[in-house]
C-alpha cells in the first residue's frame, strides 16, 4: 500500500514536531516480540509525535536481518494505522540498501532513513552515488543520516538535491557546527533538518538556532510526557525549562549511558523496563545494563514520571 504522504508533505510534517525511534522488542531468546511492539506503538501513538522510525538505530537496525527489518516496518505500519508517519531504516551496501528501500515502500512506510554504509569510508563521489541509488530505488522521501563514515558535504549534497526531489531530509549525527551552518546556508529550506546526536536533547537548543527544528528523542520511548514538554520548551526557547530538564533527567541519564560502550541503546530498553513496558534484552554485540544500573535508572525515571502513571503502565 503506497504512502499517502508525498516526500515534500512528509518533510514538512516531520519538521514541525518531535520524532522518535521505537525500540524493537525481543523475547528472552531474541526473537522479535510482535505483541509487545504493537502495544508500544499503540501507546506512543497516543502522544503528539511527528514521526516514528521503525528499525532505526535505537530499534537495533544493526542487529536485524533485512527480512526482519521489513517485518518490523510492516508491523509498525499496521500498528500505527495511519496515525503517525512511519519511516524505515535502510543501510549497509548500496545493493542491500536499495532492496531495503523497495521493501519498506512495499510494506507501506512513509519515508526512509538512510543509515551509513557498512564499515567502509568513501570519497564524496562514492557516497553521492550511494545516496542517489537509494533515492532512485524508491518514491519515498529519503533522509540522509550524516554521521560516522557517511559525512556528505554541502557541495555534494546540493548537487544531489538538484537531481533528487525525494531527498528531503538531513539528519546530523556528528555535531560539526561549522558543517551544519554551511549546509543550512547552502540549502536553506530545501531540506528538513533533524538533530541526531545522542542524546539529542543536549544539543536541541543551540541546533534550533541553526535551523534544526526537530530531533529524534530516544527517551520518548519511555518518558513521552517529559520528552514532549522538553521539546516544547526548546521550541519556545525557554532556556530555564531546558536547563532544568537537562539537570534533572537528561544529564544523569547520560552519566549512566556513558559507562559502557553500546549503552546508548541499552539504557533505552532499561527505561522501558522501568515503566512497565519490558521490551526484552538487547541483541549482541550490545549488553544490557547491570542490575544496579537498572535500579539507578528506575529511580531517575520515578523523578519525572508520576507514581500513578508508573503503576498504570506496570499493571
Amino acid at each position: 500500500m503506497p504512502s499517502a504522504l508525498s516526500p515534500v508533505d512528509l518533510a514538512r510534517r516531520l519538521g514541525a514536531g518531535l520524532l522518535s525511534f521505537p525500540v524493537t522488542p525481543f523475547t528472552a531468546d531474541f526473537a522479535i516480540d510482535e505483541a509487545q511492539y504493537r502495544s508500544n506503538l499503540d501507546w506512543l501513538c497516543g502522544y503528539d509525535v511527528a514521526g516514528l522510525f521503525a528499525a532505526g538505530g535505537t530499534g537495533e537496525f544493526f542487529s536485524l536481518t533485512p527480512a526482519e527489518v521489513a517485518r518490523v516496518v510492516g508491523i509498525a505500519v499496521a500498528g500505527t494505522n495511519g496515525r503517525v508517519p512511519v519511516l524505515a531504516g535502510a543501510g549497509y551496501g548500496t545493493a542491500i540498501a536499495c532492496e531495503m528501500a523497495r521493501a519498506a515502500e512495499a510494506a507501506g512506510a512513509d519515508g526512509l532513513l538512510l543509515l551509513p554504509p557498512y564499515l567502509v569510508g568513501s570519497e564524496q563521489e562514492g557516497l553521492s552515488a550511494h545516496i542517489e541509488a537509494v533515492c532512485r530505488a524508491t518514491g519515498l522521501g529519503v533522509i540522509v543520516y550524516n554521521r560516522d563514515n557517511a559525512v556528505i558535504g554541502p557541495d555534494a549534497l546540493a548537487r544531489l538535491c538538484e537531481r533528487l526531489p525525494n531527498l528531503v531530509g538531513y539528519k546530523d549525527g556528528i555535531g560539526d557546527i561549522e558543517l551544519m551552518t554551511r549546509v543550512y546556508s547552502r540549502l536553506g529550506d530545501r531540506l528538513t533538518y533533524i538533530g541526531g546526536l545522542p542524546t539529542a536533547e543536549t544539543f536541541a537548543l543551540p541546533y534550533l538556532e541553526m535551523g534544526v527544528t526537530t530531533y529524534s528523542s530516544a527517551v520518548f520511548n519511555f518518558v513521552p510526557d517529559f520528552a514532549l514538554d522538553f521539546y516544547a520548551a526548546v521550541r519556545r526557547r525557554d532556556r530555564v525549562a531546558v536547563a532544568q530538564g537537562l539537570r534533572d533527567f537528561i544529564l544523569p541519564l547520560i552519566e549512566i549511558r556513558n559507562r559502557r560502550k553500546g549503552y546508548a541503546v541499552s539504557v533505552i530498553k532499561a527505561g522501558m523496563r522501568a515503566v512497565g513496558r519490558d521490551s526484552g534484552p538487547v541483541r549482541s554485540p550490545l549488553t544490557d545494563l547491570a542490575a544496579a544500573e537498572q535500579a539507578e535508572l528506575a529511580a531517575l525515571v520515578a523523578r519525572v514520571v508520576p507514581a500513578q502513571a508508573l503503576a498504570a503502565e506496570s499493571s
